[in-house]
């Protein structure tokens, strides 16, 4: 049967394994926000904080939310070796991204391989509708073509997605600055490469 990518399913994941101590943040993370003046930022489907940790070590004020307490607990711990300037910007949310209304707009909208219960156009026009005018929306996705997502449970098929693709999700009003596919190191201990979706977006004022 298809994996529902549900609260038992995330509870499980990370409840699982060990935690992993400081990870690195996402690479296009790095390469796309690193010119940004920091703001306001959702870092939405945060996992164990580490985009989080690094927007807020950077002077971004963070909303991290997540499905699984497990990941937020992690989140936290990884925030307060950092010391507090770090955990005073980053406020932990357990909500469902597929019901969960943001209480207001951000500056930066991001989100890195989230696999939800929705398409992942119909997550992005989610996302894209917390964006403030001005604002930056990155999502990256799982690639088709990304040989480390094959063999993955049914429902992971619906996480793998084009820039192209998500890109159509974004309604008028947005200019696209980025939209294609980039590689980066597997990690994991799988060796190579993986192949991403990455959309950059601004909001027209």
């Amino acid at each position: 049967m298809p994996v529902e990518f549900d609260g038992e399913y995330w509870a499980e994941h990370y409840g699982g394994r060990a935690a992993h101590g400081v990870r690195q943040p996402t690479v296009h993370l790095v390469t796309e926000v690193a010119d940004l003046a920091p703001g306001r930022a959702l870092d939405a489907g945060c996992g164990e904080g580490s985009d989080a940790v690094w927007l807020a070590a950077r002077g971004w004020r963070v909303t991290a939310v997540d499905l699984a307490a497990t990941a937020l607990d992690r989140g936290r711990e990884h925030a307060a070796r950092l010391g507090g300037d770090v955990v005073d910007r980053i406020d932990w949310v357990r909500a469902d991204l597929t019901t969960w209304t943001p209480p207001d707009v951000f500056d930066l909208v991001c989100s890195h391989y989230v696999h939800s219960t929705v398409s992942m156009r119909t997550l992005v026009r989610r996302l894209a509708a917390s964006v403030a005018p001005n604002g930056t929306l990155l999502v990256v996705g799982h690639h088709p073509s990304d040989p480390h997502h094959h063999g993955q449970p049914p429902r992971a098929a619906e996480a793998q997605v084009t820039a192209e693709e998500m890109a159509a999700g974004l309604g008028p009003g947005w200019d696209v600055l980025v939209a294609g596919t980039r590689t980066r190191s597997a990690g994991g201990g799988h060796g190579g490469t993986s192949r991403d979706a990455v959309l950059r977006a601004r909001r027209r004022p």
